[in-house]
């Protein structure tokens, strides 16, 4: 249903033209080569590659400008990813993994919950799942998951080590993160958390709660993430 043979043109290209601006192949301010330019470059017809231009424009992603085209603008898609921000070496490296405690699993969800959740969300169960990611083999952030089960088939069946749980939802089900709200702060952890963070008795961690909006009808994402800060700052847009 996923596989790369049934993605409409239109998309392909979108995350082709997405990837480039990303990685930083299209600069803020740059100009994306023109309608007819990509028609010839990528074999696609005026209407898909318009069909992409306003799927990136409604993501963030450009500005359409009357007798210009379109401008890259720095997209608004890191929403709700929280970053690591440190020494610049470690900056440099981004040697930033992910390490699967509990591999996703559907399941109920629990009776008392950080956010409210409506009727279909219960119904459906949620995807749960629990992550710790490293910098430099060091814990930095320990991740408890929670995803709608709505329209995500196979989702426990995919690989997460090392990957991102929002470009998975982006590539295989054409997920986008919209927006969310988030609650943070100190407490001091459980001895389960203070193992995986590899945290001293008494050191306290920054902790946040998540719900994060997508473009995809009821679904939401919800994240309790547990954060080691005493090496390094954390920082994000949301």
């Amino acid at each position: 249903m996923n596989s790369g043979a049934s993605i409409p043109q239109h998309r392909k290209l979108y995350e082709i033209l997405r990837k480039h601006i990303s990685e930083g192949v299209y600069a803020e301010g740059d100009l994306l080569p023109s309608e007819n330019e990509l028609c010839r470059l990528y074999g696609m017809t005026r209407p898909t590659v318009r069909q992409s231009l306003a799927a990136l424009a409604n993501d963030g992603y450009i500005r359409k400008h009357q007798g210009k085209g379109s401008i890259v603008q720095l997209p608004p898609m890191d929403i709700g990813i929280l970053s690591v921000s440190g020494t610049t070496s470690a900056l440099g490296n981004r040697n930033l993994k992910t390490r699967i405690i509990v591999k996703p699993v559907l399941k109920p969800w629990p009776e008392e919950f950080m956010f409210n959740l409506t009727k279909l969300e219960r119904e459906s169960g949620c995807i749960y799942m629990e992550r710790l990611r490293l910098l430099d083999e060091a814990p930095i952030f320990y991740d408890i998951s929670y995803i709608a089960n709505i329209n995500l088939p196979r989702i426990t069946a995919r690989q997460f080590e090392n990957k991102s749980l929002f470009v998975i939802l982006r590539e295989h089900y054409q997920v986008e993160i919209k927006g969310g709200e988030q609650r943070i702060r100190a407490i001091s952890p459980s001895a389960r958390i203070r193992s995986f963070l590899m945290l001293e008795a008494g050191q306290p961690v920054l902790h946040l709660e998540r719900r994060i909006m997508t473009n995809m009808e009821g679904l939401f994402l919800y994240s309790s993430i547990f954060c080691n800060t005493g090496k390094y700052s954390v920082f994000g847009r949301f």
